[in-house]
């Protein structure tokens, strides 16, 4: 009887954890640009440093949908691998997170920081504010 008392009492002292794992954009590390397969930060998401010639190496060739740039950095979206083809532009700052236009969604192959860039991809039609 006492081991039964003594066990409840221990059960009822552990401390339970009500931290949660970070989520949406909110799973990008301050000091990266990271990029998700989903709109709204959701889905696979790659996390980067620096400049990155070749996406399909992880994962995200054609694939991502939205961004977040938390470093001090210009980012110059390739459609290509390699650095070439256009470019699209993630400025750093509150301006730097968000849905990529739909018709620049699943389109990027290559990541450059600060640039220098390259010839615009423009914004589609019907998309510019």
């Amino acid at each position: 009887m006492l081991v039964a008392v003594l066990a409840a009492v221990t059960a009822s002292v552990v401390p339970v954890s009500t931290a949660h794992a970070a989520d949406g954009y909110d799973r990008c590390p301050d000091g990266y640009y990271c990029m998700f397969s989903g709109l709204d930060g959701t889905g696979d998401m790659i996390s980067l440093r620096g400049n990155t010639p070749d996406l399909a190496a992880l994962g995200m060739n054609d694939r991502a949908k939205s961004d977040w740039n938390r470093t001090a950095s210009t980012i110059y979206l390739w459609s290509d691998p390699n650095y070439t083809g256009c470019t699209a532009v993630t400025s750093s700052g509150p301006t730097g997170k968000g849905n990529f236009f739909p018709a620049y969604q699943d389109f990027f192959s290559s990541v450059q920081f600060d640039g220098p860039g390259g010839p615009s991809c423009g914004t589609p039609p019907g998309e510019g504010g």
